[in-house]
């Protein structure tokens, strides 16, 4: 009888250590999986921070070119208003090609292409566009192993009680993945 009764306390002593260790990793992952978009938050800022700069620099030599940078403009301002993963997203990919269209279209000015302020705007721009493809790759990468995390068994059935729910990877827009094309 007391042995019956020392199994049970172990069997229980082992389940309880089990989801106290779940819910430990499920949280670390999930404050990870937050850290990461923040990142992607922090680079998506120092773009449109950077935007109406460039947008200033460019405005003298492409007066004719109005549509691209109203579209710049436009994107930054999606941008600034998205509140949701998904919304940051498209209004990301959205900058994205807008920035594409005034770079390829800056390839007709020699003297902006030369212009020290558009060189360095364009260089600071870049390296964030490289900087936020690193923050998507690295949340995703997160988000994977947390929504992998919470889908196996015996997880699953904990991390569901315990009120994980899976997060959503960064996506890129159909739009995005298509070659920008400049007419003149």
């Amino acid at each position: 009888m007391a042995s019956t009764g020392l199994i049970i306390g172990i069997v229980v002593g082992v389940i309880v250590l089990f989801v106290i260790l779940l819910y430990n990793s499920l949280i670390r992952l999930r404050n990870q999986v937050r850290n990461s978009w923040a990142q992607i938050d922090v680079q998506l800022k120092r773009r449109n921070d950077l935007i109406p700069n460039l947008v200033e620099s460019v405005k003298g030599y492409m007066k004719h070119e109005r549509a691209v940078l109203e579209n710049v403009t436009k994107a930054r301002t999606s941008m600034m208003s998205a509140t949701t993963t998904e919304g940051k997203a498209k209004a990301s990919d959205m900058m994205t090609g807008a920035l594409k269209s005034l770079f390829a279209v800056a390839e007709n000015y020699p003297t902006l292409k030369a212009n020290e302020n558009f060189l360095q705007l364009q260089e600071e721009i870049t390296g964030t566009e490289n900087k936020i493809s690193y923050a998507r790759q690295h949340y995703n990468d997160i988000v994977m192993v947390f929504n992998t995390k919470i889908e196996t068994f015996p997880n699953n059935i904990f991390a569901k009680q315990l009120n994980f729910k899976q997060e959503q990877l960064f996506k890129t827009a159909e739009e995005e993945k298509k070659n920008v094309k400049v007419k003149f």
